[in-house]
């Protein structure tokens, strides 16, 4: 499993070491990206509908993603809350540009689940069974995270300035600790060891990233929970931003998680202004680095 842990975090910081100062080959790489999000979701929903008993299956997992997402909200809003008590932040109250806007950005939103659904419908009545999926979808993420540790170095951000800030940074300190404290709230719950229920409440959001990774390591079945807790946590941060983030900025921007600073963050952008946005920018990078780094540190320790 130690290798499996390098094999997530290797492509990340190598891509993180790179400087490409090439604007087009960034137009291709972000394009890239995007089809491989997709693609990888595919090939989850693939998995999925091909796991052997996935009917009798789906009633065990939809519970274990409603227990996840429950304590994970409840656990993540109580310790942002408690560090926008001890570090308060203002936020100008802006309308939303444009309800239409905002509804595209909300059916976006769906876009992932959509992808694995299509995977699940191939898989289970479609095609036979690919015994490659699981290397192909592996090999796909290594190269998608190589590419976002690339987008992160080259996109004009100084890894100094978002350090320094203290807003952000404590921010996705806040999301991490109160995520592993409902990880350990949720040991006795999971059927799993303690190890692989903090990895799957690392996810952070990142739905692209932990559906593969912790299907990889403990099943198809367990790689859907962490894909619907991930995905649902960013369809929940776009309907809540635009309520919180007004009164508790912290709440608003840290509920997103990684998203914070790529999908979630036009959102944050138009409903708080623009003080927001470093602040999400910093808190969604940090947990765009800590994600892969604890999912494969507690998936290691199995």
């Amino acid at each position: 499993m130690l290798t499996g842990a390098l094999l997530i975090l290797a492509p990340l910081f190598l891509g993180f070491a790179l400087s490409l100062e090439n604007r087009r080959a960034m137009t291709v790489i972000h394009y890239t990206v995007e089809g491989l999000v997709y693609f990888i979701l595919a090939l989850l929903g693939l998995g999925l509908g091909q796991m052997e008993g996935l009917a009798s299956q789906l009633g065990g997992m939809a519970l274990q993603v409603l227990v996840l997402v429950v304590v994970l909200f409840g656990a993540n809003m109580l310790g942002l809350w408690l560090f926008h008590r001890w570090q308060p932040m203002a936020a100008e109250q802006t309308p939303m540009e444009g309800s239409k806007g905002y509804g595209r950005l909300f059916m976006a939103g769906l876009k992932p689940l959509m992808a694995v659904l299509v995977g699940l419908l191939a898989g289970y009545y479609l095609l036979p069974k690919l015994p490659l999926v699981e290397d192909v979808a592996t090999w796909a993420l290594m190269l998608l995270l190589f590419l976002i540790g690339l987008q992160l170095r080259n996109a004009g951000l100084s890894l100094r300035k978002l350090l320094m800030n203290r807003q952000g940074v404590g921010i996705a300190l806040a999301l991490t600790l109160s995520s592993l404290l409902a990880g350990a709230v949720l040991i006795p719950f999971m059927a799993l060891p303690w190890h692989d229920v903090l990895a799957l409440t690392s996810g952070f959001g990142w739905y692209s990233l932990s559906g593969i990774v912790i299907g990889d390591a403990l099943g198809p079945a367990w790689g859907g929970v962490a894909f619907l807790n991930d995905v649902l946590r960013e369809i929940i941060a776009l309907a809540i931003i635009p309520v919180l983030i007004g009164s508790r900025p912290a709440m608003a921007i840290g509920y997103g998680g990684a998203t914070a600073m790529d999908f979630t963050l036009p959102v944050i952008r138009s409903s708080g202004g623009l003080a927001c946005v470093p602040v999400a920018i910093a808190s969604g990078f940090m947990l765009s680095f800590l994600s892969p780094v604890f999912m494969g540190v507690f998936l290691s320790l199995g």
